[in-house]
């Protein structure tokens, strides 16, 4: 077995598979999960809000801004409307890297998300605190993005394991410096706002059972991932309420912010 690969500690991707009711995970997952549930009940709707986040978001930058490369950081499990197939979808020609450094994840990304013909899906093994890693990588590999041309930077439930604020800070900078003008930097983070206070003890058994260790922000520290970009409308709000289509009545509020900004 690869030497990564820990079955005896719960791992956050397949903890969250087990969430979204996915097979993908081991006893371990399923205890520290079901733990994390009975501390924290709503936990299951922020998993599934986060993934319709997701598809809206990915949705709105194909359909209505044209982006048609995608950089898609802390990947996980591969579950049902992943950003190739959303964006693929709308745009056959989307390009997309999906970037992860969990080799069970990595297994099955080149299994399950095939691209279309007229696209291309690719898969980089990094580490989401190393950007320079990520975008050395990103230049190279098969199906490789052009930079000269916007990328929409997907980075969704990922920040929050990077402990530090300002090493989060620096990791969506690095990022997006590397970005030409109208790229698109997309993100969801978990905070004891909007109704998470409670999250807090099950956060802090995450981080003495799990891995990675995990932190919550506030509004005002997510919204500082986007210095120098354009936050697009509705804000830096709760991910559930981010431009919910017409006629879909509005989701119960979770605590999990989601934005999207647009580099000038």
């Amino acid at each position: 077995m690869n030497d990564r690969i820990r079955t005896d500690v719960a791992h956050n991707a397949r903890v969250w598979n087990h969430w979204l009711g996915g097979k993908d995970n081991y006893p371990v997952d399923r205890a520290v999960g079901d733990h994390i549930t009975a501390l924290y009940p709503s936990i299951g709707e922020v998993a599934r809000a986060d993934r319709s986040f997701l598809r809206r978001a990915v949705t709105h930058l194909t359909a209505d801004l044209g982006v048609r490369q995608f950089l898609d950081i802390g990947t996980g499990l591969p579950t049902a409307e992943n950003t190739h197939e959303v964006a693929q979808r709308i745009a056959p020609d989307s390009r997309i890297v999906y970037v992860d450094n969990d080799p069970i994840v990595l297994a099955h990304a080149r299994a399950l998300l095939t691209s279309s013909p007229e696209g291309a899906t690719s898969y980089v093994d990094a580490d989401a605190h190393d950007p320079q890693a990520i975008l050395r990588a990103v230049r190279t590999v098969d199906g490789a993005l052009d930079l000269t041309r916007p990328v929409a930077v997907i980075m969704l439930g990922i920040l929050n394991f990077v402990l530090e604020t300002e090493q989060a800070r620096s990791i969506a900078r690095s990022l997006m410096s590397a970005m030409p003008s109208g790229s698109h930097l997309v993100v969801t983070h978990p905070t004891l706002e909007l109704g998470g206070e409670g999250n807090t003890d099950a956060m802090a058994f995450w981080n003495e059972n799990a891995t990675p260790p995990i932190t919550a922000r506030t509004g005002a520290e997510i919204t500082s991932f986007f210095d120098g970009l354009e936050i697009l409308e509705p804000g830096v709000v709760c991910c559930a309420h981010w431009r919910v289509e017409d006629g879909v009545e509005l989701p119960p509020r979770v605590a999990q912010y989601g934005a999207v900004g647009r580099k000038p």
